[in-house]
């Protein structure tokens, strides 16, 4: 790993309208999974978002449901708030951290809605994003994407902090061979930036890694910037209709390990 360049962050996000408002997982139909035919050479990094990607968010919708009294079909406005307010800090060059927005965009929906919530209120509906459980698929894809020789490296809009605890209690952590959060350069996915920094952080060209994400934004975001892509279909994620196509596309993260282990060498 090394340091990265200055980057200027007054550059107009080129990739903020793959950021439209988007279901938390269990709303809606899953997106198709039919995957180009030809995933391309072995990709020599693979780069992992984590929220929904990773981990399992069911219990945060349950708590931030409670918060919006009892009303978890709130949920969804609330996770396309939270994106829209991080992209709105993107563009206004002036970086928080992405639970501090949570916390912001909570208060303001429920406030919407007549539901009066502090800041500690907010900030303790959004706790359990620290300790969300993997999905089913994913600690064994992640087994044997190691075992195939891949390296692996989250890249998320958590902060280090965050990102740092939800490896470690999710038992994640063994897998890995570094965390990278947007905190270091102070943009938000799906700014260009992000992704090419992040290729610099491993010393590898932008084309010769791999983003695997089940939001269509971040993988636009991600292919618009050179990367190559993996969606995962996860229930109600779907790509965006005006992003180049992912490399790859698969209904969880096994099912493309098991194309990913299969690319020679």
């Amino acid at each position: 790993m090394h340091a990265d360049a200055p980057l200027d962050r007054r550059l107009f996000v080129a990739a903020a309208a793959a950021a439209a408002p988007a279901a938390l997982a269990g709303s809606g139909p899953p997106a198709t999974t039919a995957a180009p035919a030809d995933p391309g050479p072995r990709p020599k990094v693979i780069f992992l978002d984590v929220n929904e990607t990773l981990l399992n968010l069911d219990p945060l919708v349950a708590s931030v449901g409670e918060a919006l009294g009892g009303r978890p079909e709130l949920v969804p406005l609330w996770f396309s708030s939270l994106l829209h307010h991080s992209l709105v800090a993107t563009v206004g060059d002036r970086y928080e951290d992405f639970g501090v927005i949570g916390a912001a965009t909570l208060r303001m929906l429920a406030a919407n809605h007549g539901i009066d919530l502090s800041e500690k209120q907010a900030a303790r509906a959004l706790a359990p994003i620290r300790s969300l459980p993997p999905h089913p698929d994913v600690e064994p894809a992640l087994k044997q994407l190691t075992e195939a020789g891949y390296q692996l490296v989250t890249l998320t809009n958590s902060s280090a902090a965050g990102v740092k605890a939800q490896m470690e209690n999710s038992g994640l952590q063994r897998y890995l061979s570094a965390r990278l959060s947007v905190e270091t350069v102070g943009l938000f996915k799906p700014h260009a930036h992000v992704y090419r920094w992040a290729a610099r952080q491993v010393g590898e060209s932008v084309e010769d890694c791999l983003l695997v994400a089940a939001h269509g934004w971040d993988v636009a975001g991600a292919a618009w910037a050179g990367m190559r892509t993996c969606f995962l279909s996860r229930p109600g994620k779907q790509l965006y209709p005006l992003a180049p196509p992912p490399t790859l596309q698969a209904a969880d993260l096994l099912e493309a390990a098991r194309t990913l282990v299969a690319l020679p060498r």
